[in-house]
């Protein structure tokens, strides 16, 4: 099969082309999905089945969004998150830089403290949008800012979501051939943490600190505060250990949706919603994340159809020509490869276990150490999570950033993330095995 019609390559430029000229995510996807399957020799039907039934690979974390959703939104009702925006308000008025700052710290404690993921954007940005237009803020940087919290922690730190995704990395490593731990990865996957540290201060500090005017639009919120939710009380207290107690059920049993219902049932019996709200928590936990969680779902049909058609396997066999014995042309082939698999696929956690069947023997092949290995590996999982249009780490800013409809998932979100982490990540990535 010639390289360039690859399915992978061809149905991931596809993809990225739809998004770029606004077709929406979920359709360019399917599309994308039927060229590869078609390019792959599947046929329609067949491709078809494939998609659906790939559904299934990321059912567990469709269900997740759904659920932090409501656990969201009823964490919202008690005005905890309208307390913090006050804050936020009253203490970043006139100061854009740091406003981004504290956004990316908030966005890390999503991944590590606080196990709701981007569940908290529509909830906390929306209500600041006006704040930012007053500030003349770039939202790219705001983008950036979130991004970087909701990507940078897992992979840089064993905690929360970063155990799950090094535990992946390495369990995927080990069963390709390669005997690795947790620990492997925890050595390694600093640098690329401080690689994408590096991009959000260049992004606030340099690229987006132009100020940029926004038309004033009506924000669309998920959530409407109690008269009494202005000072701390007693359901915020309940809200509070509700939420320690997911933290603690998400680290020991490692699943989000029992975390979420653990929380919910905590702050139902804890009176801090009644019985009879949590119909409403629900539908409105349904309409925050319903269509990320969608299209979390139609992404792990995607990926099924990519490894259906063998084309994986095709894409690295067309590359090892080029390669040879030069270690510096193999860290560049390998992350190349990363990248186009993940940009199409979106999730690095998905994404890991159908690269590191190529990525072991390929890197052996070549001579690379293990930590050498371990940092192409752990990068290319994260550039899909750092770039792609079909990732949760692009679409859970624009759901926020977008209430007021002037802001774009593709243009705004996914270009600016791409550009200020994916390219630090790669070089990183690259230059970092030559010396490990």
């Amino acid at each position: 099969m010639d390289l360039l019609t690859n399915p992978i390559i061809v149905s991931v430029i596809l993809l990225c082309v739809l998004c770029l000229v606004k077709v929406n995510v979920l359709i360019s996807l399917i599309l994308a999905a039927v060229v590869a399957g078609l390019g792959g020799g599947l046929g329609i039907t067949k491709t078809m089945s494939v998609l659906t039934d790939g559904f299934s690979s990321n059912a567990t974390t469709a269900l997740s969004y759904i659920l932090l959703g409501t656990f969201a939104v009823a964490i919202a009702r008690t005005g905890l998150m309208h307390m913090l925006v006050s804050w936020l308000s009253r203490h970043m008025a006139s100061r854009p830089v740091l406003f981004c700052l504290v956004i990316a710290f908030i966005s890390c404690l999503s991944q590590n403290v606080v196990p709701v993921h981007i569940a908290f954007i529509p909830l906390l940005i929306p209500p600041l949008l006006t704040l930012m237009n007053k500030m003349r803020l770039d939202r790219r940087a705001v983008a950036c800012s979130l991004g970087f919290g909701l990507t940078a922690p897992y992979i840089a730190l064993p905690v929360g979501f970063g155990l799950i995704f090094q535990g992946i990395v390495a369990d995927s490593m080990t069963s390709s051939g390669m005997k690795t731990t947790v620990a492997d990865v925890t050595s390694v996957a600093w640098i690329l943490g401080l690689a994408m540290l590096a991009g959000l201060l260049f992004a606030v500090f340099v690229l987006y600190r132009k100020p940029r005017d926004y038309a004033a639009g009506e924000v669309t919120t998920f959530v409407e505060i109690d008269e009494d939710a202005a000072r701390f009380n007693v359901r915020h207290a309940v809200t509070l250990v509700a939420i320690v107690l997911a933290v603690v059920v998400q680290l020991t049993l490692d699943s989000l949706p029992l975390a979420a219902l653990i929380g919910l049932g905590v702050m139902m019996l804890g009176k801090a919603f009644r019985f009879n709200d949590l119909n409403n928590h629900i539908s409105g936990g349904i309409s925050m994340m319903g269509l990320i969680a969608f299209v979390m779902l139609v992404a792990g049909g995607y990926a099924a159809v990519l490894k259906q058609t063998g084309a994986v396997n095709d894409l690295v066999s067309g590359v090892v020509p080029f390669i040879g014995s030069n270690k510096l042309a193999a860290a560049t082939m390998i992350t190349v490869i990363g990248l186009i698999v993940t940009m199409g696929i979106g999730t690095s956690f998905g994404t890991v276990p159908i690269l590191a069947v190529i990525y072991v023997p390929l890197c052996s092949a070549v001579g690379f150490s293990l930590p050498a290995t371990v940092l192409l590996m752990t990068a290319a999982g994260a550039l899909g999570d750092a770039g792609s249009p079909a990732s949760d780490s692009t679409l859970g800013p624009t759901s926020g950033l977008n209430a007021d409809r002037m802001h774009d998932h593709i243009w705004d979100t996914c270009v600016p993330t791409f550009l200020i982490y994916n390219v630090p990540l790669m070089v990183a990535a690259i230059l970092g095995a030559q010396f490990l």
